[in-house]
């Protein structure tokens, strides 16, 4: 498996200064300015802002100036699996099923800001549009590995006190074996083509969901 991402942090911090410039034709960004932008964050030169979002700071900012042509529609996601299956979205999509996600976990879910959640994904598409969309909503992610054993699972539920877990069709039995000792989960999500007794469908759900 493979994943592309375009959005590096210090990349990111400089464009949205200079929105001008971008990596394409002749206008390519140079490493080093890039790192002295950086730099001079870190050493105190430039100002922070009192609050930054990555989600709507940056993801929303690429897709703005891509929406309004001042950037190449390039993929800022590009997934693509060991069957040569590809997944390919742009900042404009990108930004649009993360916002989806959001509300998922939000509404459907009934998470809120602080809220924990705990995935336990492999590295499929749906694993990043949860990440994106828990710095939306502000909201906890736990990631975990699918190597995860139902004793794990359980220690992460009871330690973090999440309300919510999401997971695949291979791991769901394992969650399913500790639900007894999880007294603080409220909400299961599944990332599966089917439906399960007592889970919610993400995909199901996410093709419903309007912004």
């Amino acid at each position: 498996m493979r994943t592309f991402l375009k959005s590096w942090i210090p990349q990111c911090l400089w464009i949205l200064r200079s929105p001008s410039r971008t990596f394409h034709g002749n206008n390519r960004l140079l490493t080093f300015q890039i790192t002295s932008h950086y730099e001079s964050i870190n050493q105190g030169k430039k100002e922070l802002p009192e609050y930054f979002n990555f989600a709507s700071d940056v993801l929303d900012e690429w897709a703005r100036l891509e929406k309004v042509g001042r950037k190449p529609a390039n993929p800022a996601f590009w997934w693509v699996s060991d069957k040569g299956e590809e997944v390919k979205w742009s900042f404009e999509e990108f930004g649009s099923l993360s916002k989806k996600t959001a509300n998922v976990l939000s509404e459907a879910c009934g998470l809120r800001r602080g809220d924990r959640i705990v995935a336990i994904l492999p590295r499929v598409p749906e694993w990043w549009l949860l990440n994106v969309a828990c710095m939306r909503a502000g909201i906890v992610l736990i990631p975990g590995t699918s190597q995860l054993t139902a004793k794990d699972i359980l220690y992460r539920l009871q330690a973090s006190k999440a309300k919510c877990i999401v997971t695949n069709d291979t791991l769901a039995p394992a969650v399913e074996s500790v639900l007894s000792g999880s007294e603080f989960l409220k909400s299961k999500l599944i990332v599966g083509q089917g439906s399960r007794d007592g889970w919610l469908n993400f995909k199901e759900l996410l093709a419903d969901w309007n912004i």
